[in-house]
């Protein structure tokens, strides 16, 4: 009889748990929350794209990274290869084509020229950030704007070098920062221990990409926001500024290097997430 009772119970407790889970239908459940109670899937975060500049690599974005994830975006850091604005340019295009879904374009220092470049015509693209960056217009230079305004002493600290071209096609010229002046040069409020490696890691930019004219500005259709880097001597602080009104980007200032993402990688990610909240 034990046995009988308990199948019993057991019996007309099913079908009133099957009706609290599924009988009520999608988005009616108790876990239903939010959106679901609406009747639609919550609506996803954009990725963020990150595309370092010159002297650097995908690695100074690491602090960044960390931010972002915990906040719940996914992520992708690319390399950018320093060789020609529309070569560099065409290279991220394809790196976006991977990428379902919004994003979230950042680029720091020249890699604001390609991400300007590489988000014409690309309808997931919902907003451009400016890290300590360039911002051209169609027919400029990141070279000419960075001599537009005073400020910058990273011609007294660069060294070029030759490359070979693809194809056996001849020779090019590259820059690299001397490592000897590389702390007090692009990041003076990074500890020296840690400056000293990203001397070591610093990824050489050819001297045709800093000067290769920009085409069709993206920042003209898509919102922007710029982090303005007050002691930064690589990109004037004022070229910055006159930058990122032009752009009417939403701006925020702090006190740091050109190493921004290095040095004050709260801030950054703060002002990427609120691009990306205002895209949703």
């Amino acid at each position: 009889m034990h046995l009988t009772r308990r199948s019993l119970a057991l019996g007309l407790a099913l079908p009133a748990t099957l009706a609290a889970l599924v009988g009520a239908g999608p988005g009616r459940g108790p876990a239903a929350t939010g959106d679901a109670r609406r009747g639609r899937e919550p609506e996803a975060k954009p990725t963020v794209v990150l595309v370092h500049g010159a002297f650097a690599d995908a690695s100074s974005w690491s602090g960044t990274i960390r931010r972002l994830q915990h906040a719940g975006h996914s992520v992708l850091a690319a390399a950018n290869p320093l060789r020609g604005l529309a070569e560099d340019t065409a290279y991220l295009r394809g790196v976006l084509a991977a990428v379902d879904g919004p994003v979230v374009l950042v680029g720091h220092s020249y890699g604001g020229a390609v991400i300007s470049g590489a988000a014409v015509g690309n309808s997931r693209v919902k907003a451009l950030v400016y890290i300590a960056a360039f911002t051209p217009d169609q027919g400029e230079s990141a070279a000419e704007l960075a001599a537009r305004f005073p400020g910058s002493t990273l011609g007294d600290t660069v060294i070029p070098r030759p490359y070979p071209l693809p194809g056996g096609t001849g020779t090019g010229t590259e820059l690299v920062i001397e490592p000897a002046k590389f702390h007090r040069q692009f990041a003076a409020d990074v500890p020296g221990a840690d400056a000293a490696v990203l001397a070591v890691s610093q990824r050489p930019v050819a001297t045709a990409a800093l000067e290769e004219k920009a085409g069709e500005a993206a920042w003209r259709a898509i919102p922007s926001w710029a982090l303005i880097a007050t002691a930064d001597k690589n990109i004037p602080p004022a070229a910055q500024r006159w930058m990122a009104r032009r752009a009417r980007s939403h701006v925020t200032e702090v006190d740091a290097s050109h190493a921004v993402a290095v040095s004050r990688p709260a801030t950054v990610a703060h002002v990427i997430l609120a691009a990306a909240r205002a895209t949703r």
